[in-house]
C-alpha cells in the first residue's frame, strides 16, 4: 500500500505545542464563482453580492463578497492548519473595516494572544489583509486546542457547481429585449399552464396573444386560475380542431406571426398547418430544444425529440439545416452539430451511422450550410473533450456540439427528458420548417419553459421578417 506522502497530510498543533506570539496564515482569491456558492449554501441572495445593476448603485459601486465568506477563511485556517483538527471554536469577534471584491486576494493571519492552561483554550488575534496591504476584517477568536495528536491524509473540498437557472433564464430574454412583441395565435388554451403561460409570455413584453378556442371554458380557466384577460383578444372555436384551423387560417393571411401550443395534441396543430399550403417553405418541418444544463458550458440544442419518428437521410438534411440556421439566429455563427449514435465508428449494422458519414459528406458538398457537423459521434463524445481524447477523437466539434442531431425520435426524446429531469436542465422548444414558428410546449412545462418558448419564437419571427416585404405585417 502506498502512504501518503508529507505534504498529503494535515496535521494539528496540540495544547502543550501552541505557544504565545505563535501563527499562521492562508491566502485565497475571491472569484465569482465562490460568491454564488456562498449564496447557495447559506441562502443569502441579497443582491449587492448577485445582482450588477443593484450593486453598482449602492455604496460600494459594484458586487462584493458577502462579509462572512471573509469570516469562513479564519475558520479555515483554523480548522485545518492551526491549531488543525480537533479545534472546537468558542467565540468569534468580526470588525468589518473594507469590502472585498472579485479577484482580490486576502491574506488571513492569526497569532496567539493569550492561553488557559486550565480549560486548553486558546485567544487568538485574526487578521485579514487584501493584496493592497489593506485591512478588510479583524477580529478575535477563542477556541479549545486540540489535545490528541493527529496525522490525516489531506481531503480535497467537495467541487460545488453552481447553477443557476434564473440567471440564464434572464440571459435568454436579453436577446429580444429590444424586440417588439408580435401577434400570437394562442391555440385551444384551456388549461391553467398552457393559458397562464401565454399571458406570462405577454406579460413579459414577447407576444401580443391572440386566444382561439372555446369561449366559455378558456374564460372559466381564467376565473379559476386567477388570470386577468382584460383588453385580451379572444376568437371562439368550438373545439380544439376548429381553433387549431382558425390558427393556421390567420398565420396563413398574416394576422399572426407566431402559433403557440395550447391544450391539444401536437399532431392536431401540426396537420393543421401542414394542411395550408401558404404556410409551406419546402422544408421539412422539424422541432428543436433549447436546452440550459448545468454541467454543460453553453446552451445545447437538440432535434429532433418531437415530430419526426424515424426520418430518412434527406429529412435529416432538413432537420440539421433547421437546427443550423435557428442556432445562428441565436448568435451561434459557426454552430457546431454532433450527428449522434451509439458508437463514433461507422458500423454497417448501425444504421444512424451510415446517416451520420453521408450527412458530414453531403455538408462538406455544400448541401448542408452554415455549421461543422461530425458524425458518428457517441453522446460522450459530443460534449466532452475529455472523452473524444480519451478515443483518440480528432475533431473540431467534440466537447464542444452547439448542436445534436438525433437518430429518431425516441432516442431524441429520452435524451431531452434526462437531461431535464436528472441533469436539471431548463428546456423550451420550437417548431421550425414553417412560414411562421410554433412554440411548442408540453403539458408538464413550467411557467418559464413556456416564457422561454416564447422568446425563441420571437426570434424567429423577427428573422423571418426580413425575408418578407412589410406590407404583409
Amino acid at each position: 500500500m502506498n502512504l501518503p506522502q508529507d505534504n498529503e497530510l494535515i496535521e494539528n498543533y496540540t495544547y502543550p505545542e501552541i505557544h504565545i506570539g505563535q501563527s499562521a496564515r492562508l491566502l485565497r482569491t475571491l472569484t465569482l464563482q465562490d460568491i454564488s456558492a456562498f449564496a447557495a449554501v447559506s441562502g443569502d441572495t441579497n443582491p449587492a453580492h448577485l445582482n450588477p445593476e443593484y450593486a453598482n448603485d449602492t455604496l460600494f459601486h459594484g458586487v462584493i463578497a458577502h462579509g462572512m465568506w471573509s469570516g469562513a477563511l479564519i475558520s479555515a485556517l483554523l480548522g485545518t492548519q492551526f491549531p488543525g483538527p480537533g479545534t472546537i471554536y468558542q467565540d468569534q469577534v468580526l470588525h468589518f473595516v473594507k469590502p472585498v471584491r472579485v479577484g482580490d486576494t486576502l491574506t488571513v493571519t492569526v497569532v496567539v494572544m493569550s492561553m488557559d492552561s486550565t480549560h486548553k483554550s486558546v485567544e487568538l488575534d485574526c487578521d485579514v489583509v487584501n493584496q493592497h496591504g489593506q485591512r478588510v476584517l479583524s477580529g478575535v477568536a477563542k477556541v479549545l486546542a486540540p489535545t490528541t495528536k493527529v496525522r490525516l491524509p489531506r481531503m480535497d473540498a467537495p467541487q460545488i457547481q453552481v447553477y443557476d437557472p434564473q440567471a440564464r433564464f434572464r440571459d435568454l430574454l436579453a436577446l429580444g429585449e429590444k424586440l417588439e412583441p408580435v401577434r400570437c395565435a394562442v391555440v385551444h388554451p384551456c388549461d391553467e399552464g398552457s393559458l397562464s403561460g401565454a399571458m406570462d409570455a405577454a406579460r413579459y413584453g414577447l407576444i401580443v396573444p391572440v386566444l382561439i378556442g372555446p369561449e366559455v371554458r378558456i374564460r372559466h380557466v381564467a376565473a379559476e386560475a386567477g388570470i386577468d384577460l382584460t383588453g385580451i383578444e379572444l376568437i371562439d372555436q368550438p373545439h380544439s380542431h376548429a381553433a387549431a384551423e382558425k390558427a393556421a387560417e390567420m398565420a396563413a393571411n398574416w394576422d399572426v406571426e407566431i402559433l403557440m401550443k395550447g391544450s391539444l395534441h401536437t399532431d392536431e396543430l401540426i396537420h393543421a398547418v401542414l394542411s395550408k399550403p401558404a404556410l409551406r417553405t419546402g422544408r421539412r418541418m422539424s422541432h428543436v430544444f433549447r436546452f440550459d444544463v448545468p454541467l454543460y458550458h453553453k446552451p445545447l440544442l437538440i432535434t429532433d425529440a418531437a415530430l419526426n419518428i424515424h426520418p430518412t437521410l434527406q429529412e435529416k438534411v432538413h432537420i440539421i439545416q433547421n437546427a443550423i440556421d435557428f442556432a445562428r439566429i441565436l448568435g451561434v455563427a459557426v454552430p457546431k452539430v454532433a450527428i449522434l449514435s451509439a458508437v463514433e465508428m461507422v458500423n454497417p449494422n448501425i444504421p444512424s451511422t451510415l446517416d451520420a458519414a453521408a450527412l458530414c459528406k453531403m455538408a462538406e458538398r455544400g448541401q448542408i450550410t452554415g455549421g461543422v457537423l461530425d458524425g458518428p459521434l457517441a453522446f460522450d463524445n459530443a460534449i466532452s473533450m475529455q472523452a473524444a481524447q480519451i478515443k483518440h477523437i480528432d475533431s473540431v466539434v467534440a466537447g464542444h456540439a452547439d448542436i445534436m442531431a438525433v437518430p429518431d425520435l425516441e432516442s431524441g426524446n429520452m435524451l431531452a427528458k434526462q437531461l431535464e429531469y436528472l441533469a436539471g436542465a431548463s428546456g423550451s422548444g420550437i417548431v421550425l420548417g414553417a412560414r411562421v414558428p410554433i412554440a411548442l410546449t408540453s403539458r408538464a412545462d413550467g411557467p418559464s419553459n413556456r416564457v422561454a418558448s416564447a422568446l425563441l419564437a420571437l426570434l424567429v419571427a423577427h428573422n423571418a421578417r426580413r425575408d418578407q416585404p412589410r406590407s404583409v405585417w
